[in-house]
């Protein structure tokens, strides 16, 4: 039962690391305004599968691979910001169009998903926070057996899986209540932000 309470904290730190609006979670809503719910949730399925590889890494307190990613965490913000830039660019240039028309051009929902983990992945800030998080909390030292930091990695996927099955819930609701022209600006704004987000962390990456 003591184990049982590694995968409520799990669930919570899932919840709380997904939650903040950024850039993944534009994406998720962009996805969902174009395509449906099964596109926002694939792509936040992806999302929630790379918060709990980086979870993994700070639970079973894998030095190796957290100093690695550490150390080279100025590349892979700058790949990532270049992705995000890209992304962000693409939606821009895309005309406005409705949903009945882009439900046509329906992406592969693995892409999706593939897409949005690589970018998670690709933000060193993710695993900052799951470091700094279980380290204030203990979580690490706290376990007593084997199973325990497993059941907080799966805690903290199903955390944020549960977060991006709401979040995309109540857009694809909206998604049905807007007119059409109103979907396709929002989604280009969202593009415009996403590319602001990208330019900010190739800046921010110092390598250029």
């Amino acid at each position: 039962m003591a184990d049982f309470g590694f995968l409520l904290r799990g669930l919570a730190i899932g919840l709380a690391i997904a939650a903040p609006v950024g850039p993944i979670a534009l994406l998720c809503m962009q996805r969902t305004l174009a395509h449906g719910r099964a596109a926002g949730l694939s792509s936040g399925l992806g999302a929630a599968t790379a918060d709990a590889v980086y979870g993994a890494v700070a639970a079973f307190s894998l030095t190796l691979v957290s100093r690695a990613l550490l150390a080279d965490r100025a590349w892979i913000q700058l790949v990532g910001g270049a992705l995000l830039l890209l992304l962000g660019l693409r939606m821009l240039r895309s005309l406005p169009r409705a949903v009945q028309d882009s439900a046509q051009e329906r992406p592969a929902l693995g892409w999706n998903y593939a897409s949005t983990a690589l970018l998670t992945l690709s933000n060193p800030a993710t695993i900052l926070s799951f470091i700094a998080v279980f380290a204030a909390l203990g979580l690490a030292s706290a376990a007593k057996t084997p199973f325990a930091p497993a059941l907080l990695v799966l805690g903290v996927f199903l955390g944020s899986a549960t977060w991006w099955l709401v979040l995309t819930s109540v857009v694809a609701r909206l998604r049905h209540r807007l007119p059409a022209p109103a979907l396709a600006w929002a989604g280009r704004g969202a593009g415009l932000v996403i590319a602001l987000f990208g330019a900010l962390g190739i800046v921010a990456s110092g390598r250029l």
